[in-house]
């Protein structure tokens, strides 16, 4: 069977939580779908259920209504084929880098072979953490630190790979950097990226395609296509073709906001 061109499909999509107040009402009928090999970021105001987008795709969540497709096959459950960078990387305090970034592996298959951590390596060397495999978390930066979660997240070689507004934590420079670090991963070795963030600027700079998503519950308002010619790299924030992306899109935000 010939494969969905649609890496993620969401088609109808609504979800309702049961909360101690009542139903609470997160998305509404939203539409959208994600090309292969595409870098898609969200944005949208608090609450508006970007997040929960991330954790339909993952499958650890069921639509209420409507359906979230993945190369064509409906969501029912979480995949292999699916990698999770989080807002914070979780990484387990006792244990080295390396061992945190085989981690999924050795939780799935029970054992972790030579072979795996070697691939390891080379994921953290790619990350700019060669030298750090036996630190411990506590002696990473915070920058550092989301590096390992990536690398954990790349260990699977994952077709998509989902993150959950990576880079909120961190200071503006780093963000900035790690930013550009992703990108040339991503160039490297393309994924199907759907990525949250509260960043403007970051998500132009990063994406094929921004979604804007309204206030809860919420839907897509505007798919908006970023031609800016790549590879990107910091000179790109110079552009005016950036600004004006930038410029439109926060002027989107704050009118829907008032």
């Amino acid at each position: 069977m010939a494969r969905s061109p649609n890496a993620i499909r969401f088609s109808g999509v609504g979800q309702a939580f049961e909360t101690a107040t009542g139903v609470l009402e997160a998305l509404d009928g939203v539409e959208a779908s994600i090309a292969r090999h595409q870098f898609v970021a969200v944005l949208g105001p608090s609450g508006c259920g970007k997040s929960t987008l991330l954790r339909l795709v993952a499958g650890l969540l069921q639509p209420t209504r409507g359906a979230v497709e993945v190369f064509g096959l409906e969501v029912t459950e979480p995949r292999d084929d699916i990698g999770i960078v989080f807002q914070k990387p979780t990484l387990l305090p006792w244990a080295n880098v390396e061992d945190n970034t085989v981690f999924p592996l050795r939780h799935k298959t029970g054992r972790v072979e030579a072979q795996d951590r070697e691939r390891a390596r080379a994921l953290l060397a790619k990350v700019g953490l060669a030298g750090f495999e036996e630190r411990l978390p506590a002696e990473l930066s915070g920058g550092m630190q989301q590096r390992v979660g990536i690398a954990r997240a790349l260990l699977m070689n994952p077709d998509i790979l989902l993150m959950d507004e990576p880079f909120s934590a961190l200071d503006a420079l780093t963000r900035e950097e790690m930013g550009l670090e992703l990108l040339r991963i991503w160039e490297a070795q393309p994924k199907t990226v759907l990525f949250i963030t509260h960043s403007i600027g970051e998500a132009v700079l990063l994406a094929d395609r921004v979604l804007v998503m309204s206030e809860r519950p919420g839907r897509v308002i505007e798919d908006l296509t970023i031609e800016i010619d790549r590879p990107r790299g910091i000179e790109t924030s110079n552009k005016k073709v950036m600004h004006d992306y930038v410029g439109h899109l926060r002027s989107l935000l704050l009118k829907r906001a008032a």
